[in-house]
């Protein structure tokens, strides 16, 4: 059964993410995000995108494989050109919205045990919905960005971490390097103050500091050195250099200070 729970968490992400630009005049749709080329729109036709393509994985799953197959001959700009297409479509509010609610229907459709596919390896329905709301927050803080905003940090933050120390060893694999046989331990403070653990606790390879901070690291929208996320040990060190919580391949991140 999919996590009700994270269900929640998602709908709430989606919806924060819609206060912010429900009411934007349609210049300020036009606005330019740290991500090279793209506007307020393209982010949020990305987020559409994206939760179409999890839709037809999790209700299609012959559908979604011609999609892969076609990923794989478009290699080079297909993601560009989907939030190009989708930067210009009329009602590109609306059609958003509709897909959130579509997909958070089928996600708790899924039966119990189903493995949905997706450009990654499969995973999960919760899984699923995990990985929809780390795009969708971190997508938001491109826009926060391009908007001068300082979003408050909630709870919900447990599940970007969550699948960005989950992500450790794909991070490596897309690096070309060998991931560490051992786990680490992640301790990470939330925004009430209490601790978020993962891994044994006498770990030697140890990540401590703000569940923020660690968030804005394995989502690539801060340069490390902009954050108080430490490590332990030097495959812990290694991991921080090039942490991803995202599938797909290692992205070229923030520059240090460009958001001092």
């Amino acid at each position: 059964m999919t996590d009700t729970a994270v269900l929640a968490d998602l709908a709430a992400e989606g919806d924060a993410l819609d206060l912010v630009v429900r009411d934007l005049p349609p210049e300020g749709w036009r606005t330019p995000t740290p991500a090279p080329g793209w506007t307020i729109a393209h982010q949020i036709a990305h987020l559409a995108w994206t939760d179409g393509m999890a839709l037809l994985a999790a209700t299609d799953a012959a559908g979604f494989q011609a999609e892969l197959d076609r990923a794989a001959t478009e290699a080079d700009g297909y993601i560009d050109r989907a939030a190009e297409r989708g930067a210009a479509r009329p009602g590109l509010l609306a059609h958003w919205r509709e897909g959130r609610g579509a997909l958070a229907g089928a996600l708790a459709a899924v039966p119990d045990g189903a493995r949905v596919p997706w450009f990654g390896p499969p995973m999960s329905a919760t899984s699923m919905a995990t990985a929809r709301l780390m795009e969708t927050w971190a997508h938001g803080q491109d826009v926060a960005d391009a908007l001068g905003i300082r979003r408050e940090p909630t709870a919900r933050l447990r599940n970007v971490a969550h699948i960005g120390v989950r992500a450790r060893d794909f991070a490596y694999i897309v690096n070309g390097r060998t991931p560490p046989a051992r786990p680490f331990r992640v301790e990470l403070t939330g925004p009430g103050g209490e601790l978020w653990t993962w891994g044994p606790a006498d770990a030697g390879q140890r990540v401590t500091g703000p569940a923020l901070d660690f968030c804005l690291l394995v989502t690539q929208r801060r340069h490390r050195d902009d954050l108080a996320v430490t490590a332990e040990g030097a495959e812990a060190d290694a991991w921080l250099g090039i942490a991803q919580a995202f599938a797909g391949p290692p992205g070229p991140g923030r520059a240090p200070g460009e958001f001092a």
